[in-house]
C-alpha cells in the first residue's frame, strides 16, 4: 500500500504537504510523486533505511487519502465496495483490505478504520484518490452512506522502528505499548487533543502511524524529532519507504497489484472473502478464478547471479521464454542482495524453483523464496 503507481510520478500540478518547509529546511531531495512535491532522501537511501530497521525513522505521507464513512448504511456500503469483511471490525480495530472491480482485479489497496458504531475512516494511496473517490461514489448511490473527503484536512506521519514506541511514549499519556497491531486509539499526542495513534505501517519494523490536523502538522513533527534525539530518530524519505516495504514482500499498488491483477494472484487471499455475507464487487468472479485455478501468482525472487531487477524486466524460463514478468525489484539494503517481486506460472511458483530476470538481453538466475525477504531477529 501507500505508494500508488509508479514510483516517480510526474504530474502537471505538483501540490505539498504542509511539512514541505520542514523537508526543504533538512536538505531533502524532494521529487514529484502522487500529485506532490515530496522527499525521496535526507541522508541517504541505505543510511535511512538502516536507522528505521535499527532505530527510528519518521516518514511524512500527508500524500494519502482519507474518506470519512457515517451512517447506518456505512459498514453495508464499506463491506460491499471492500474484499475483506469489515463486520469483523469493532471501535479502535484497523483492517488492510482492496477494492475489487466487476472484473476481479484491484482498484486499490486501503485500511479500515473503525471509530465508532456507523463511524469508519478509508484511508487510499495518494496517487489513487481521485480514482478511488470517484469509484466509491458511484457504489455509494445505492447506499446513500454520508461519504466525504478529508484528505486535505488530514496531515500523516508514520514513526517508524524498533525505538518508536520509546520514543513516543513522551509526548502522550495514551499507553502505546497497550495499542495492538493495527488498532488505534485517539488521544492527547504532543499537548494536541483528538489525535489519532494507529499501530499500522508499511516497513515491517514496528511502529506507529499520526494523523493530525494540517494546522498542527508542523508543531507535531518538531515534537517528534525533538522527542526522537535520544533515539536516533532520521527523517526518513519514499527511497528506502519502497526498499523496506519490499523486503517485508509488501504489495505496491501501481506495480504489485493493478486493475488487472487479483487480489488472489497477488497472494492476498486473506483479506478476499468469498463467503462475506451479501457478497462484494467482483466477489463471483473472484470465486470462478479460484474455481478454476490461478493460472498465475506473485513471488518472491532472490537473485543468485549479480544483477539488479527492476519493474517490468521479463521473467523467462529455462530455455529463455519469457513466462512473466517482474513487478518490483530492488538492492536490499538489510541482506545485501538483489530481491523481486513478479508474476509467473502457477507451476512455477514453488519455493526453490529457479526462474531467469532478463537483463539487459542476458538471462540473470534468481529463485523462488518464502516471503518475507527480511525475517526479525
Amino acid at each position: 500500500m501507500y505508494i500508488c503507481a509508479q514510483f516517480f510520478n510526474t504530474v502537471n500540478q505538483v501540490k505539498r504537504t504542509p511539512l514541505y518547509h520542514k523537508h526543504i529546511a533538512l536538505g531533502a531531495k524532494m521529487v514529484p510523486f502522487a500529485g506532490f512535491e515530496m522527499p525521496v532522501s535526507y541522508s541517504g537511501i541505505k543510511e535511512e533505511h538502516r536507522a528505521v530497521r535499527e532505530q527510528i525513522g519518521m516518514f511524512d505521507v500527508s500524500h494519502m487519502g482519507e474518506f470519512l464513512v457515517k451512517g447506518p448504511s456505512a459498514l453495508p456500503f464499506i463491506n460491499y465496495a471492500t474484499s475483506n469483511d469489515a463486520s469483523k471490525l469493532s471501535a479502535g480495530k484497523a483492517q488492510y483490505s482492496c477494492m475489487p472491480n466487476h472484473d476481479g482485479g484491484i482498484v486499490d489497496d486501503l485500511l479500515v478504520y473503525m471509530i465508532g458504531e456507523n463511524d469508519y475512516m478509508l484511508v487510499v494511496n495518494g496517487a489513487c484518490l481521485e480514482k478511488d473517490w470517484n469509484w466509491l461514489s458511484e457504489i455509494n448511490k445505492k447506499f446513500g452512506a454520508d461519504f466525504t473527503d478529508v484528505s486535505d484536512n488530514i496531515a500523516l506521519m508514520a514513526v517508524q522502528g524498533p525505538k518508536a514506541m520509546q520514543a513516543l511514549q513522551k509526548l502522550t499519556p495514551v499507553h502505546l505499548a497497550d495499542i495492538p497491531f493495527y488498532q488505534f486509539r485517539i488521544g492527547t499526542f504532543a499537548g494536541i487533543q483528538n489525535i489519532t495513534i494507529s499501530n499500522t505501517g508499511y516497513t515491517g519494523a514496528g511502529g506507529f502511524e499520526i494523523y493530525v490536523p494540517v494546522q498542527v502538522a508542523a508543531e507535531v513533527w518538531d515534537a517528534i524529532m525533538e522527542a526522537g534525539k535520544g533515539f536516533g530518530l532520521m527523517p526518513t524519505g519514499l527511497g528506502c519507504r519502497d526498499t523496506l516495504r519490499l523486503e517485508m514482500g509488501y504489495c505496491l499498488y501501481g506495480n504489485d497489484i493493478t486493475d488487472t491483477t487479483s487480489p488472489l494472484e497477488a497472494g492476498l487471499g486473506w483479506i478476499t472473502k468469498l463467503d462475506k455475507v451479501g457478497g462484494f464487487v467482483g466477489m463471483e468472479h473472484l470465486k470462478n478464478q479460484k474455481g478454476q485455478g490461478l493460472k498465475r501468482k506473485l513471488v518472491a525472487l532472490e537473485m543468485v547471479d549479480k544483477a539488479i531487477p527492476r519493474h517490468d524486466y521479463p521473467l523467462c524460463d529455462a530455455e529463455g521464454n519469457q513466462v512473466g514478468f517482474v513487478t518490483s525489484g530492488t538492492h536490499s539494503p538489510s541482506l545485501d542482495k538483489a530481491i523481486a517481486l513478479g508474476y509467473v506460472p502457477t507451476q512455477m511458483a514453488t519455493e526453490g524453483h529457479e526462474v531467469f530476470v532478463g537483463v539487459r538481453n542476458k538471462l540473470t538466475k534468481a529463485v523462488v523464496v518464502k516471503l518475507p525477504f527480511f525475517k526479525q531477529q
